[in-house]
């Protein structure tokens, strides 16, 4: 069998890799916020019921940076054999346009909009002068979600289906 016949009949269902893309995103996410929060002057300066609104909201927010990251990475250079080929290129685009906006959101809402703000406990990047935490979550959480959701592509390509 070729490697093309292969990846015809043995290409998984990507709606489904999406699909859990986005379930792992959600509570990874959701887990970052409420882990990172105190690094955040809310945490000191905002009622629970705010706390819990920014921790909801960001998450919602992650999500569709998320979805729209990972999009956009298979748009530029994604093909009809992923996720069974291009996968780590993809993941590298997706976390490039994720690590970008955080940076550029970061500064938008913290210099210009002053949105919100960090405590001195917050480790900042030098020269970018964002939070380590906010950067790094745009590392680990896409990346486990990704490799999460693709562990069935690999199931399938070892099962020869």
């Amino acid at each position: 069998m070729t490697d093309a016949t292969f990846l015809e009949n043995a290409r998984p269902d990507w709606v489904s890799v999406l699909r859990r893309y986005v379930l792992f995103s959600a509570v990874g996410h959701l887990l970052w916020e409420t882990a990172h929060i105190p690094l955040y002057t809310i945490w000191v300066e905002g009622t629970w019921g705010e706390i819990v609104f920014a921790v909801v909201h960001c998450t919602g927010g992650d999500l569709l940076i998320a979805m729209s990251a990972l999009f956009l990475a298979l748009f530029v250079v994604g093909d009809a054999s992923w996720p069974l080929a291009r996968r780590h290129r993809v993941l590298v685009v997706a976390l490039v346009f994720g690590v970008g906006y955080t940076i550029f959101s970061e500064w938008l809402n913290i210099v210009i909009r002053a949105a919100w703000a960090y405590r001195d406990i917050m480790p900042v990047v030098p020269v970018i002068d964002a939070g380590l935490t906010p950067l790094l979550q745009w590392i680990v959480v896409p990346t486990a979600a990704y490799f999460a959701a693709i562990g069935t592509a690999s199931a399938w390509r070892r099962a020869g289906r």
